[in-house]
């Protein structure tokens, strides 16, 4: 599967009616929710069969796309099911119980109430609601995939306008030639992350840098009156300020996943709770401009699309160990050498910028190298060098079968 974005543009009205289109999304998804709370034991299709029930009731429910009701009560019951999963893991913490959606974003179609024109740059939706025809701009090319592919399409509004993004169902792997190189990654804060061949990333700390225009549109936001035209206009602005940032960091954790993936056969990496990292107030902000989450979502999606090894291990004493002997090197954060009794020493003055995150990737590395173990089937039997076999009574000694050794240069 893979998403293709398109800007839309229409006129004051057509938004006006996306606007409705996806207030009824809402609706629809709340009273799906509040049937299933009132009625235990409920399933996915007694919430879609409750959609009809809804567009009778209700003419502005009847109005919207029979399939975007569907897709709606869909987002209820995936709400659902998710809290469910939670409580069967067992999962730390708060389970996530479904909860009435108090701001909602887009309504989502499957494959009728829309159609694209031949040309493919302008689609028509065709419910009551009125939305009509949307001219669509972007980069990418819909006329190489066929209609039937297009299993969603989802309008989406933000900051910045409106966007129609269509669910393309086709195969995206990609085969690349071996890089014959690993690479083990340690994220940081002052750096974005150090590899194990020595080599850093630097942190470019998009919302340290766009803070103060931040700060200046908030001002703004907060001298005007409640209610009032000119602070929806103002929080507009703010919107598309947080929007510009969150897109910076999204592209710039993108492109450098990519590098890297395209780069080595196997990818290396500490498995990081960043919902519990976060709870640092020290650091929470720095933690969240870093991107860490991001930037392991796209080295998960590239590795599964170039086909290569993206292992995660456990973060535990990385940075601790010797990544020359093993031994326990303890440190405290402000400490950024690694200096060790057998002779190991990373730090500042040597020729690369190596510091202790250069000595965590290292430790990284090796520990995922240790974890990729035999995944096809075996040339031998596994338990052939188990325990001696036992004799029949009475038989000698010498017929007794004895260990064998594959290992044995004799043999």
């Amino acid at each position: 599967m893979i998403i293709i974005e398109f800007k839309a543009y229409g006129k004051k009205a057509q938004y006006q009616s996306i606007d409705e289109a996806i207030r009824t999304t809402k609706f629809v998804r709340n009273s799906c929710l509040r049937l299933w709370m009132d009625n235990k034991g409920l399933s996915k299709y007694d919430l879609n069969k409750y959609c009809k029930t809804l567009a009778k009731n209700f003419p502005f429910a009847n109005e919207l796309n029979s399939t975007a009701r569907q897709a709606a009560a869909e987002r209820a019951w995936s709400s659902i099911a998710r809290f469910f999963e939670n409580c069967k893991n067992k999962i730390p913490g708060k389970k996530g119980f479904p909860k009435f959606q108090k701001h909602c974003i887009s309504v989502e179609y499957k494959q009728s109430g829309w159609k694209l024109s031949p040309n493919k740059k302008s689609i028509t939706f065709s419910d009551k609601k009125g939305i009509g025809k949307l001219k669509l701009k972007g980069t990418w090319d819909l006329w190489r995939f066929d209609k039937k592919l297009i299993k969603r399409v989802r309008i989406v509004k933000r900051a910045d306008g409106y966007y129609v993004q269509f669910c393309i169902s086709v195969d995206v792997k990609e085969q690349l030639k071996p890089a014959d190189a690993t690479v083990g990654l340690d994220v940081g804060l002052k750096e974005f992350y150090t590899d194990s061949k020595g080599n850093t990333e630097l942190n470019p700390r998009f919302y340290r840098a766009g803070e103060k225009r931040l700060k200046f549109y908030q001002r703004r936001v907060s001298r005007k009156k409640k209610g009032s035209s000119n602070r929806k206009k103002a929080i507009n602005r703010l919107g598309r300020q947080h929007l510009k940032i969150s897109r910076q960091r999204e592209e710039h954790a993108k492109r450098l996943a990519r590098c890297v993936i395209r780069s080595n056969d196997l990818v290396a990496y500490e498995d990081l709770r960043v919902k519990n990292l976060v709870k640092n107030h020290c650091l929470a902000k720095s933690i969240n401009d870093a991107g860490w989450y991001q930037f392991r979502k796209w080295l998960e999606h590239f590795g599964e699309k170039f086909g290569r090894v993206t292992v995660a291990v456990n973060p535990a004493y990385t940075s601790q160990n010797c990544s020359e002997c093993g031994e326990v090197v303890k440190k405290s954060l402000s400490t950024r050498t690694h200096v060790c009794k057998c002779g190991c020493k990373l730090d500042r003055d040597s020729a690369k910028p190596t510091l202790r995150e250069h000595n965590a990737a290292v430790n990284i590395l090796n520990r995922a190298l240790g974890t990729v173990g035999h995944t096809g089937t075996w040339i031998i039997d596994p338990n052939a060098s188990g325990d001696l076999t036992s004799t029949v009574l009475g038989s000698g000694q010498g017929q007794q079968v004895g260990l064998l050794n594959e290992e044995s240069p004799s043999l």
